[in-house]
């Protein structure tokens, strides 16, 4: 398939659904050998099969490469441990309301059209109810739960703008696969500390959330932002909560209420406004090149 503006949007969904059900895989791993330990487990296996699928040139790369790729990759890390921390104090539809106002306040700023806007509005309605917090008393949760959700939410605003720069100074996935060794040497020393709780079982499943949350999603991404700007690609992430209730459904069980389904249809209309725009102009914020 041909990468450009029109496909682009492809990669994007794809990478949404492969990130959320790794997420609910994610989800039953926390509570055994803790965040770090989980992070570190999905960071090795997906440095593991990149950087022998990629095998990234090392030499002859710019300073501007390497401070980029090391941002990326430390990011990254802040990124996964901040969020798989809050699942610990916080339920996981919460977690992820408010990690998503990362994303989504990073859309708004840079958005450019009144659709834009009326569609990270949409989005913002819909990733409420589709959590569930609009009826939930915030008063109940844990402050450290909603203070790593947030980081975690930063720190995926900080992933886009990265993410992009990094697919502009590195050719295919060079980029990316040096940055998952920067995250990965970075959780390395605060992870290690589960290994004896690392069973057979343990790090099969770690295997799985890997390849679903971080080798292809990663992958689809970083491509896609080569014809993306940033505020579209932040509002394409609307669907995030709509596929992760899809994924809580079939994986966890998790049955869907009636204001939770008006969500789901939001988050889609929201994704829907943007893709139909795809065929219009739109500069990237950031001139893809090569380094």
């Amino acid at each position: 398939m041909r990468i450009d503006r029109s496909t682009a949007p492809l990669l994007v969904l794809a990478g949404v659904v492969s990130v959320q059900f790794g997420g609910a895989l994610a989800a039953t791993l926390v509570p055994r050998i803790g965040a770090v330990g989980s992070v570190l487990l999905r960071l090795t296996f997906a440095m593991v099969i990149l950087c022998a699928v990629v095998r990234p040139r090392v030499r002859g790369r710019s300073r501007r490469a390497w401070v980029t790729v090391v941002l990326f990759g430390l990011a990254l890390a802040a990124m996964n441990t901040a969020f798989y921390s809050s699942l610990a104090y916080l339920p996981i539809g919460v977690a992820v309301t408010v990690e998503f106002l990362g994303p989504l306040t990073l859309a708004a700023v840079l958005s450019r059209r009144p659709r834009d806007v009326a569609a990270v509005l949409a989005a913002g309605l819909g990733v409420a109810l589709v959590s569930g917090a609009t009826g939930a008393s915030w008063g109940r949760f844990e402050p450290i739960g909603l203070f790593w959700a947030a980081v975690a939410g930063a720190m995926w605003a900080a992933y886009i703008v990265l993410s992009q720069r990094t697919g502009t100074l590195f050719s295919g996935l060079d980029g990316l696969a040096l940055a998952l060794v920067v995250s990965t040497a970075v959780v390395a020393p605060f992870g290690l500390f589960s290994v004896d709780r690392w069973t057979p079982e343990i790090v099969g499943l770690g295997l799985g959330i890997a390849v679903l949350s971080s080798v292809l999603p990663y992958s689809l991404e970083l491509m896609a932002l080569r014809h993306l700007s940033q505020s579209v690609f932040g509002i394409l992430l609307s669907i995030e909560p709509a596929v992760a209730a899809l994924a809580g459904l079939l994986v966890l069980d998790q049955v869907l209420d009636r204001g939770q389904v008006v969500g789901l249809f939001l988050v889609v209309i929201a994704s829907a406004l943007v893709l139909s725009a795809k065929a219009k102009p739109d500069t990237p914020d950031i001139v893809v090149g090569s380094g």
